[in-house]
């Protein structure tokens, strides 16, 4: 008999986390008022001036495609805010416009990874990039990393866990889920081990622009010889119009080009249109407001959770997240939130959706809601471990 379900779905890991949003769902509707500190989504409507040119685009009637490798002038665009941001010179014919950041990894892995070839990343990490990888039956190898590398990999750790079969190297800065950077310097490291390995540097820089007291460093600033990943879902708070963009080194233009007009054709254009609004010096006077706000609510969070027993060992330096050990409390983390959600209503990630490095000790908490009601929600975690 024919076996109808593809063997890769096999390993493609769940979200955790969405089992309980939909619990969440279900107590919400159920009138119990839910705090959500689970998900990575900017709680601010997106800026009205990426409203306003999505919308005028649409009013006008002529929504048509646009070239597969994106609109022209937002990939001008997004070659002058390199400049602008980072002092780097970047051809935009190595840009790609992608339905979102997971766009982007499809047409960076799609373009360079081959069946059986691993991909060495960071454990914890955001748990779709190693399914990206199995979704091209590629291997995602995961490696331990802690607090003394600030969550990071290493030149050293690269080396060390390089083999035959390893085809690059995936970096994420700011992480997701600890929120930190890596230092200019070792990235710098980083990309140049796997470069004279004759390997593919990946950096996921979707949570550029996020960033408090620090400078999170583009790979582009070390090398060409690079796939950069980001998107206008987190900084611009643009997560409902998927978009988002990749840029490849040289070699991988006409490959990439060839991926993006058969698999998506082309991003939705009433999106890039809107997206040409996010360069605007009002637009990011705005979005640097939101910034500061989010440096103010990271500066809360970290003190009342260390306040209330919780380990952070590193201070986040970016992204939207805290990820908190939580051993002094349970040795289950991922009951932990469930429990947390149906006592008190206090929706959090559990450790288990990052990785397998001492997860069950480890919760996210996404300060993605107002000072506020994250103070609401540290009274009921209080009464939550109190009552433990």
């Amino acid at each position: 008999m024919i076996e109808r379900l593809a063997k890769r779905t096999q390993g493609i890991s769940p979200f955790y986390v969405m089992e309980l949003l939909r619990r969440a769902k279900q107590l919400e509707a159920q009138g119990k008022d839910i705090i959500h500190m689970e998900i990575g989504e900017p709680d601010f409507a997106t800026p009205q001036t990426i409203i306003d040119a999505g919308v005028n685009h649409l009013k006008a009637g002529d929504v048509k495609y646009t070239p597969a490798a994106g609109l022209p002038e937002l990939r001008e665009k997004i070659s002058e805010f390199y400049q602008k941001r980072y002092s780097v010179a970047v051809d935009k014919k190595r840009i790609f416009v992608t339905p979102g950041a997971s766009g982007a990894f499809l047409l960076a892995l799609g373009a360079s990874l081959n069946p059986s070839e691993e991909l060495l990343m960071a454990d914890p990490c955001y748990p779709c990039n190693s399914n990206f990888v199995k979704l091209f039956d590629g291997k995602a190898r995961t490696i331990p990393v802690d607090a003394t590398s600030r969550y990071q990999l290493t030149a050293a750790r690269i080396k060390q866990y390089w083999t035959k079969a390893t085809k690059g190297v995936l970096i994420a800065s700011p992480s997701n889920p600890t929120g930190t950077i890596i230092a200019p310097e070792h990235l710098k490291q980083a990309i140049h081990t796997v470069n004279e390995l004759g390997g593919c540097f990946y950096s996921d820089e979707i949570y550029h622009g996020l960033v408090y007291g620090k400078h999170a460093p583009s790979a582009l600033e070390f090398s060409n010889n690079v796939f950069v990943i980001n998107s206008f879902s987190k900084y611009f708070g643009m997560t409902g119009w998927r978009v988002g963009w990749l840029i490849v080194p040289e070699e991988f233009i006409d490959a990439t080009e060839k991926l993006a007009q058969n698999i998506f054709i082309a991003t939705a254009t009433h999106s890039q249109y809107a997206a040409l609004a996010a360069f605007e010096e009002s637009t990011l006077t705005e979005l640097e407001q939101r910034r500061s706000e989010f440096e103010a609510r990271r500066n809360f969070l970290y003190d009342a959770l260390l306040r209330l027993g919780f380990e952070i060992p590193i201070k986040p330096d970016g992204a939207f997240y805290i990820y908190a050990n939580c051993s002094k409390f349970t040795d289950d983390s991922h009951q932990f939130a469930l429990d947390l959600l149906e006592a008190e209503g206090v929706a959090i990630t559990p450790g288990k959706d990052f990785g397998t490095n001492e997860a069950h000790h480890y919760v996210r908490f996404a300060y993605t809601t107002s000072i506020d009601r994250m103070a609401v929600a540290m009274q009921r975690l209080e009464r939550f471990i109190n009552k433990g």
